[in-house]
């Protein structure tokens, strides 16, 4: 025990002792972790501090700048007059120094789903702050743990993947590919954008930009990712991050530019819509020049959605929800390089693989159909949402400068924001003031599972623009309907719009993905639908329409579903799934809903008709035979 205690009493001796190798080492590569910008002088500095001077008239003659370091092996320092093998591996070795790992210090994560993973020293600075550790109390999936009870993941462990899969892809390309010219620089400016891209969201994930803020602040176009750069921002200054970003090489605000266009894409939003409208092809970016344009696709791949992002929440999610991921990013890590493209180099994958990228589609799609736009989950988001709404204006929180912010505003200031938690559920529930009364009377609801109820869903033969004015309109109509007596009103319905694609809106996302043949790897070439398969989808979006009731008795339960089929049918929207059972007196009244077999979507154009009598609704078969 006493030779344990000893080196603690070296507390009381000079600094100077504890001056230790690993941070001699840290300093050094500090000063080289951009190599690639240096010219024939400092290449020969380099030299002279690693013992080689001797051979700096030689590299001198060459004109060796540091870009040209990544490319000398043995072949070439013998080339240029380097006659002695020793001294040729002396210089090799310490050359390699440049783009080995760095020895400073990694903190090691033991993720479920990525295992043991390790994290640069600079993103645990960025972790180890109020901004970064806020994320621990938001949900991922927001309501969706309501009903998935393995669901209770948040975007913490979320940002922290997204950091160390961003790090591997970048590193992959890098060690592929030397020719892209990768600097540490760029390595750890894309860590930081995957491990930063989620710092802006709300409570409650994307419920919060996509229901509350919508209702409580009409207008506005605010989306996560714009508090995503506020809150960097934030976080940077708030800890004086910019001095440790320099001595880890950073250059600023350069690297702080890239790091926030890679979450949100062009800083100058105004620059890209004249792009858009003169059909300008002028490079928008100011972080990277245009030849490191892949780097823009490693995070949030704004060309096919393709990127580490997806990666990591498909297999958080699936791991927490219990449904299988079909996706292995690790094969695609394999198989990615970068081409060149119509002038600008992007990340493209092998042919072979077009039918696992489809897959990861499909993959997206069925979690959303099954978990993310679960009717329960997407119904217990409605009512939190209508809990906030009659709670904004009465939680206070401070933000800058002492001044106060609802919940809706807390938007507008960082230092609010960084208070606004999903905590803000239990803040509402467990109050007792007066004003939160129907608040918190909603949210016991939930709690204590006494939802509204879902009536069914249905879809428009086409794609509808839909507003608010419009759903408003909906349960308006719904209300109408009269059956059983039972009285309801437009405030009794609820109507959701649920979209549903593969991530660019009715476009084929594939279409913007490049492939290369084992042939020519150099080579991009696009592959068409057609020529993957004849089994894929015809269409990549859809559009469903959910009507909820609030009113949970059995009478007013049945007479609201029977409104629900009844307008369905005046609206023209195919049949819900259970209206023959709901209201089998008026299913028969509508030609197109017939259930004959002939006509895979009960539509007219079948080849046998069924008439029915529209008096007691039994079917009198009348089949015609061709």
């Amino acid at each position: 025990m006493e030779n344990r205690k000893r080196p603690l009493e070296a507390d009381s001796c000079p600094d100077f002792i504890f001056k230790t190798p690993e941070k001699r080492v840290s300093e050094v590569q500090l000063q080289d972790s951009d190599y690639m910008r240096w010219g024939v002088d400092k290449t020969c500095q380099y030299l002279r501090r690693e013992n080689l001077g001797e051979w700096e008239e030689t590299f001198r003659a060459q004109k060796m700048t540091g870009i040209g370091l990544r490319y000398l092996n043995d072949a070439e320092l013998e080339k240029i007059g380097i006659e002695c093998l020793g001294d040729r591996l002396r210089i090799l070795h310490s050359l390699r120094k440049l783009w080995q790992i760095q020895a400073d210090p990694h903190k090691v994560f033991n993720d479920p789903i990525h295992g043991h993973l390790e994290l640069h020293p600079l993103l645990i600075k960025i972790i180890d702050t109020p901004q970064f550790q806020r994320l621990r109390n938001l949900k991922q999936l927001g309501g969706t743990y309501y009903v998935f009870p393995g669901a209770s993941h948040n975007r913490f462990e979320h940002c922290i993947g997204v950091g160390h899969l961003a790090g591997r892809l970048v590193q992959a390309l890098n060690d592929k590919q030397p020719e892209l010219l990768i600097s540490r620089r760029d390595i750890l400016c894309v860590q930081i954008a995957g491990l930063c891209h989620d710092l802006g969201h709300g409570p409650f994930s994307h419920m919060f930009d996509g229901l509350f803020i919508p209702k409580a602040r009409p207008g506005l176009n605010w989306k996560h990712e714009m508090a995503s750069l506020a809150m960097f921002d934030y976080l940077v200054n708030d800890n004086d991050l910019k001095p440790v970003m320099e001595q880890h090489g950073l250059v600023l605000p350069e690297d702080l530019d890239f790091i926030k266009e890679q979450i949100a894409g062009p800083l100058d939003t105004n620059a890209t819509e004249d792009q858009k409208q003169t059909g300008s092809s002028s490079w928008p970016y100011k972080g990277r020049p245009k030849d490191k344009s892949f780097l823009y696709e490693i995070v949030a791949n704004k060309r096919n959605g393709i990127d580490v992002d997806k990666w990591d929440y498909f297999a958080r999610d699936c791991y927490h929800l219990g449904i299988q991921n079909n996706f292995d990013y690790r094969r695609f890590l394999k198989f990615a390089r970068v081409c060149e493209v119509d002038g600008q180099k992007h990340i493209c994958t092998r042919d072979k693989e077009v039918g696992n990228l489809y897959d990861m589609f499909h993959t997206r799609n069925c979690l959303h159909k099954r978990a993310y736009q679960h009717k329960v989950g997407s119904i217990i988001e409605t009512m939190i949402t209508e809990a906030f709404l009659k709670a904004d204006k009465h939680i206070k929180i401070e933000g800058s400068g002492g001044k106060m912010f609802t919940l809706s505003t807390a938007i507008d200031d960082m230092v609010a924001y960084t208070k606004l938690t999903d905590q803000v559920f239990e803040q509402i529930l467990n109050s007792s003031s007066p004003e939160l009364a129907e608040a918190r009377h909603i949210l016991r609801n939930i709690i204590c599972r006494r939802l509204y109820k879902c009536l069914g869903q249905t879809q428009a033969d086409k794609p509808m623009t839909v507003t608010q004015e419009n759903l408003r309109a909906w349960e308006r109509e719904l209300a109408e309907c009269s059956f059983h007596n039972v009285s309801l009103q437009p405030e009794d319905f609820v109507t959701n719009v649920i979209y549903m694609d593969y991530g660019m809106k009715e476009e084929n996302p594939i279409n913007n993905m490049r492939f290369y043949c084992k042939d020519d790897p150099n080579k991009a070439i696009q592959i068409r639908k057609n020529q993957v398969s004849k089994l894929l989808p015809e269409q990549f979006a859809e559009q469903l329409i959910r009507v909820y009731c609030k009113k949970t008795d059995q009478r007013s339960l049945e007479a609201a579903k029977k409104h629900f089929v009844k307008w369905c049918m005046d609206k023209n929207f195919s049949k819900p799934q259970d209206g023959d059972i709901i209201a089998p007196e008026l299913t028969p009244l509508k030609k197109s809903w017939s259930n004959n077999n002939d006509g895979e979507d009960g539509g007219e154009g079948s080849s046998g008709e069924v008439k029915y009598s529209a008096l007691n609704g039994q079917k009198k078969a009348k089949k015609l035979d061709f």
